[in-house]
C-alpha cells in the first residue's frame, strides 16, 4: 500500500493525477482495523487497485480528532451508523461521496467487498463521474447546514434523562440497553450525583447494579486489572478485549464517587486496581501514561486473555488449581472460543478474594505465553482524565502516592505536550504531535481543578485560569455559544463542527459546562458569567431531544440549578494538607489567606465556613472540622 498522511502533498497528486481519495481512519489498538490491514491492505491485488486507481490516506483519529470527527459525521450520514475503521471515498477537495466502515476483501453476509467496491467505483469515476460528484455536494451541504440554537437553560432535562435512563435500564445485569454494552461512566456519575442531590434511590440502584457487574463479568481483567473497551454481550462476560486510558480513569473517577457516597469497600478496591494497572502497565519511563493495549495477541483477539482450566492446574497444582478454576468460572467448555475469560459472575463476595497472592504467578505466565501491543502515544486529553482519576483516588484513600503520581503527570504535560501558550495532542518517540483541540483543553482544566480541589494549591487554579483564556479565545463560538473541535489558525475542514454528545467520554462541550460551572462556584466567571450562561442554554438545545446522551453536561447543570457546598478557609498559614481529602468532592472551596470582615480566624486558628442549601453554618476551627469529617465519612 502506497499511503499518505493527510495533507496538501496527498490532495495536489489526486488533482494532477486525477483520481478519487479513499481515506481510512482507525487507531492502533482496533481490532476491525487490524482485520482489514491483513485482508486487503497487506493483500497484493487490493493494494494494486488502490495504488494504481486511488489516492490512500491513513489517519489516527486520536491524533486527528478534527478529521475523525467530520468524517464519522460523513459515515453516519450516508450509513446511518459509523465505527472504525472509517472508509471514506471523496474528491481532491475533501468532498465525500460514499463512506462506511469494515469492508471485507469479497463480499459477505450482505455486506460489499472492498475488491468489487473499488472496481465500481474507479468505474463511475471513470464513466459517471456526476453522479458522485453530485452526491458530495449534496453530502457537504447537508453536514454544513446550521441548526436552531437554544437562547435559554433548560431545568427539566436532568429529570427527563432520569426517566430515559429507567427506560433502558437492565434490573438483570446492569448497564443500559442491549448488547453491546459500554461502562460510560459520565451516566454512571450523573446517576450517583442525582442520588447526592436529591436522594434518588432509584438513580442509586441503577448506578450500583451496573458498577457491580462491570467489575463481576470478563470486562474486568481479574488477573491484571483493568477494564476492557466494552462488553459484546449482556452479561458484562465477554469484552472487546482493548483497554483505553480514558475508560480506565473515567471508571477510577467513578468508583470513588460510589465509595464516597455509600462506604463500600468494594468500589475502593476497583478503583486501585484499576489504577495499579495504569501505574504498572501503562506508565511511560519519561512520564505520563500511554494511551491503549491491543485486543489482539498473535493475530488473535482474546488470546492473551482467556485460559483452559489445565492452564491453571499445571501452573498452580491439583488443589489450588481446582480452586481458582471454580472461583474464576474456568471450564472445561469456556465461555470464549473454546477457553475461559476469568470472572465473578457466580462469586458470592466481590469484596473478599482468597487467590489475591497467586495472581502475580499467573500474570508472569500469562506475558510469558503471549504479549500485547501498546499503543505509546501519551494524549494529552486523555493523560488530563487519568491526573483527575489520580486526584479523586488520593482523596478517598489519603494514599500520598497518588496524588504525587498527578503532579509528575501534570509535569509531563508542562514540559511535553505544552510550550509555554499551547496545547498539544500526543507525545510519542521524544516528539510531539500537532497544536492541540477543545478535548485537550477543556480534559486539562479538568484535571488542574481536580489538582486544586486535592491540594488547595492556588498554582493550579491559576493554571487553569490560563487556559480557559486560551480555549475561550481559540475555540468559542461567540455568535451561537459553544465551542468548536479544532481551533483559529487550525486547518479548516469541510465543516467546522461542535462535539457536544457524549460518546465512550464526555463530549468537550459537556467538559467545558462542568468546568465553567466549577468556576462559577469559585467566583472565577468569565464574561461576567454570561459564557457560562450562553454554554448551558447552547447545551440545553442540543440535549434537548435526547438528554441521556449528554450526561456530563446534565452533571453540570444539576450543581449549577442546585448549587454544591460552598466552604471557605480561612488559613492562618498553617499546613492544610490534612483538609482536601475530608472535603465531599465537588464542593466549592475558596483560600483565603487574610482574615476579612466576612471571614475570620478562630481564636487564631484556621477556620473553615460552610454554606449549603441557602443556609451557612457557623464557622469551626480546622481541629473541629477534622474531627467532624472523620465521624461521617468512610473509614480509611
Amino acid at each position: 500500500m502506497d499511503w499518505y498522511p493527510w495533507g496538501e502533498a496527498a490532495f495536489q497528486k489526486a488533482k494532477q493525477e486525477d483520481k478519487p481519495i479513499f481515506l481510512s481512519i482507525g487507531y492502533s489498538t482496533c481490532h476491525w482495523c487490524h482485520v482489514m490491514e491483513r485482508e486487503s491492505f497487506e493483500d497484493r491485488e487490493i493494494a494494486d487497485l488502490l495504488n494504481r486507481y486511488f489516492i490512500s490516506i491513513k489517519v489516527d483519529k486520536e491524533e486527528r480528532p478534527d478529521i475523525d470527527n467530520v468524517y464519522m459525521a460523513v459515515c453516519q450520514a450516508f450509513t446511518g451508523s459509523g465505527g472504525w475503521p472509517i472508509s471514506i471515498f471523496m474528491t481532491a477537495g475533501q468532498k465525500p461521496f460514499f463512506a462506511g466502515t469494515y469492508f471485507p476483501k469479497n463480499a459477505q453476509y450482505g455486506s460489499p467487498g472492498l475488491k468489487e467496491l473499488l472496481s465500481v467505483i474507479h468505474e463511475k469515476w471513470t464513466d459517471r463521474r456526476m453522479e458522485l460528484l453530485r452526491s458530495a455536494e449534496e453530502i457537504t451541504a447537508a453536514l454544513n447546514r446550521r441548526h436552531p440554537v437554544s437562547s435559554d437553560t433548560k431545568a427539566f432535562l436532568p429529570g427527563k434523562a432520569l426517566a430515559l435512563y429507567k427506560r433502558h435500564y437492565d434490573p438483570a445485569y446492569g448497564g443500559f440497553g442491549s448488547a453491546p454494552k459500554f461502562p460510560s461512566p459520565h451516566n454512571l456519575l450523573f446517576l450517583l450525583q442525582q442520588y447526592e442531590k436529591y436522594g434518588s434511590q432509584e438513580a442509586l440502584d441503577m448506578a450500583e447494579t451496573t458498577l457491580r457487574h462491570m467489575y463481576a463479568g470478563g470486562l474486568f481483567d481479574h488477573i491484571g486489572y483493568g477494564f476492557c473497551r466494552y462488553s459484546t454481550d449482556r452479561f458484562f462476560l465477554i469484552p472487546h478485549f482493548e483497554k483505553m486510558l480514558n475508560d480506565n480513569a473515567l471508571l477510577i473517577l467513578t468508583y470513588c464517587k460510589a465509595y464516597e457516597l455509600t462506604g463500600n469497600m468494594l468500589y475502593r478496591q476497583i478503583a486501585e486496581k484499576t489504577a495499579s494497572y495504569i501505574l504498572t502497565e501503562m506508565a511511560a519511563p519519561e512520564g505520563g501514561f500511554y494511551s491503549a493495549q491491543d485486543a489482539d495477541s498473535e493475530g488473535e483477539e482474546g488470546k492473551y486473555y482467556a485460559f483452559r482450566p489445565e492452564e491453571i492446574v499445571r501452573l498452580f497444582g491439583q488443589k489450588d488449581g481446582a480452586a481458582f478454576n471454580k472461583h474464576y468460572g474456568i471450564t472445561a467448555n469456556g465461555n470464549f472460543e473454546g477457553k475461559s475469560i476469568p470472572n465473578l459472575l457466580s462469586a458470592k463476595n466481590l469484596t473478599e478474594s482468597p487467590f489475591e497472592s497467586l495472581l502475580p504467578k499467573l500474570r508472569a505466565y500469562r506475558q510469558s505465553r503471549s504479549r500485547l501491543l501498546t499503543d505509546d502515544k501519551i494524549l494529552t486529553a486523555w493523560n488530563a482524565l487519568m491526573i483527575a482519576a489520580l486526584c479523586a483516588l488520593y482523596r478517598c484513600t489519603h494514599v500520598s502516592h497518588y496524588l504525587e503520581a498527578a503532579k509528575k503527570t501534570v509535569d509531563f504535560i508542562e514540559k511535553q505536550l505544552s510550550d509555554g501558550t499551547a496545547l498539544y495532542v500526543s507525545f510519542c518517540k521524544g516528539k510531539r504531535s500537532g497544536k492541540g483541540f477543545l478535548d485537550d483543553y477543556a480534559s486539562y482544566l479538568f484535571a488542574l481543578l481536580a489538582l486544586y480541589d486535592a491540594t488547595f494549591d492556588r498554582h493550579f487554579l491559576q493554571r487553569a485560569e490560563q487556559i480557559l483564556k486560551q480555549t475561550v479565545c481559540l475555540y468559542y463560538d461567540e455568535k451561537d455559544g459553544g465551542f468548536y473541535l479544532y481551533g483559529k489558525g487550525q486547518e479548516q475542514l469541510l465543516f467546522r463542527p461542535k462535539e457536544s454528545y457524549d460518546g465512550a467520554a464526555p463530549s468537550g462541550n459537556s467538559l467545558m459546562a462542568y468546568n465553567l460551572v466549577r468556576f462559577h462556584w469559585l467566583g472565577i466567571s468569565p464574561e461576567n458569567g454570561t459564557l457560562l450562561q450562553k454554554q448551558l442554554a447552547y447545551l440545553s438545545g442540543e440535549a434537548e431531544r435526547y438528554p441521556a446522551g449528554y450526561a456530563m453536561f446534565l452533571t453540570a447543570l444539576s450543581d449549577y440549578l442546585d448549587p454544591p457546598a460552598a466552604i471557605t478557609i480561612v488559613s492562618n498559614g498553617e499546613d492544610l494538607s490534612e483538609l482536601p481529602p475530608l472535603i465531599p468532592s465537588g464542593a466549592a472551596v475558596k483560600v483565603v489567606e487574610q482574615e476579612t470582615a466576612e471571614y475570620r480566624l478562630q481564636n487564631g486558628e484556621t477556620a473553615v465556613y460552610v454554606c449549603q442549601n441557602h443556609t451557612c453554618l457557623p464557622p469551626v476551627s480546622k481541629k473541629e472540622w477534622i474531627a467532624k469529617q472523620k465521624t461521617v465519612r468512610p473509614a480509611f
